[in-house]
């Protein structure tokens, strides 16, 4: 490993499947490498290859404190490989693409109050998560939501005009939609909605993060011309309040989305710091 004092950058990857974690230097050197496998080190949470199916024809999800725990587990893998968390200068993360994370009203005081002698799961499942089962993209229970999408904006092609695609069932704005007719007093009590991709950011800033600008555009729900959401899908997919669900326009990948928060610094022994949300790669 590189001189103790030289600045170390830790990416992370929410798959499927795991946890990775991949530390490197300023000249891109990979120094550490972590992994955790979900259904084989958290395997109370019974899923099959990170996923639950069912109950309904098409669904599947996977539980979001499973995640969470995931995140102490992987931080502690690297605790004990004798990583210096204090030399990471930055960290980035990317998730797998259209799953969805729905908060509740006490999602933000419980991120922002995190207690740095307890674990993440313990303080924030089930509290701070109206769904605690997260609709991935290998979900396809929203067929009808798609077709209502479809015909309510003017038929696919309009769709794809406006968002770059026709509705497909893994989007987030089909699964908001799904969710809201299924669960309409769940849904009403959601204050915000992330995508993995701004769920993980928030859980290390603290608060809940802005969703990145090419995530976005697999949602059914942003125009990809001005990369801002479109007011009439969002009323379609999640009624008048999902604008203030779903929180501010996307931002770009990259942006800074916040320092990380005071928890991963006295719990882990990390330097206070910025966290750079970035797009994410494929499922």
């Amino acid at each position: 490993m590189p001189s103790d004092t030289s600045p170390l950058f830790l990416g992370l990857d929410l798959s499927t499947q795991g946890l990775k974690a991949v530390i490197i230097t300023e000249e891109s050197q990979v120094v550490h490498e972590s992994a955790v496998n979900f259904d084989r080190e958290l395997p109370h949470f019974n899923t099959t290859n990170g996923a639950i199916r069912g109950p309904d024809e098409g669904e599947v999800t996977s539980p979001v404190k499973m995640w969470l725990e995931a995140f102490d587990l992987i931080t502690e893998k690297m605790k004990n490989a004798g990583v210096d968390l204090s030399r990471i200068m930055g960290i980035s993360g990317d998730g797998q693409q259209h799953g969805s994370v729905y908060w509740s009203a006490d999602a933000e005081r419980l991120l922002s109050n995190l207690d740095p002698s307890k674990g993440l799961a313990e303080q924030l499942a089930p509290a701070a998560f109206t769904f605690q089962r997260c609709p991935i993209w290998q979900d396809s229970s929203t067929t009808r939501e798609c077709r209502e999408l479809e015909e309510a904006i003017g038929g696919p092609q309009v769709l794809a005009d406006i968002t770059g695609s026709r509705a497909y069932e893994r989007f987030t704005g089909n699964q908001i939609k799904r969710l809201r007719r299924l669960h309409p007093e769940t849904y009403a009590a959601t204050a915000r909605v992330s995508l993995v991709s701004s769920f993980m950011p928030s859980v290390f800033i603290g608060s809940i993060a802005p969703i990145e600008v090419a995530d976005a555009s697999g949602m059914n729900l942003m125009n990809v011309l001005t990369s801002k959401w479109d007011q009439k899908l969002l009323e379609i997919c999640g009624g008048p309040e999902l604008r203030e669900k779903i929180g501010p326009e996307p931002v770009p990948g990259g942006s800074v989305v916040g320092k990380i928060h005071s928890y991963w610094v006295k719990r882990w022994g990390f330097s206070p710091g910025e966290f750079s949300l970035r797009a994410s790669i494929g499922p």
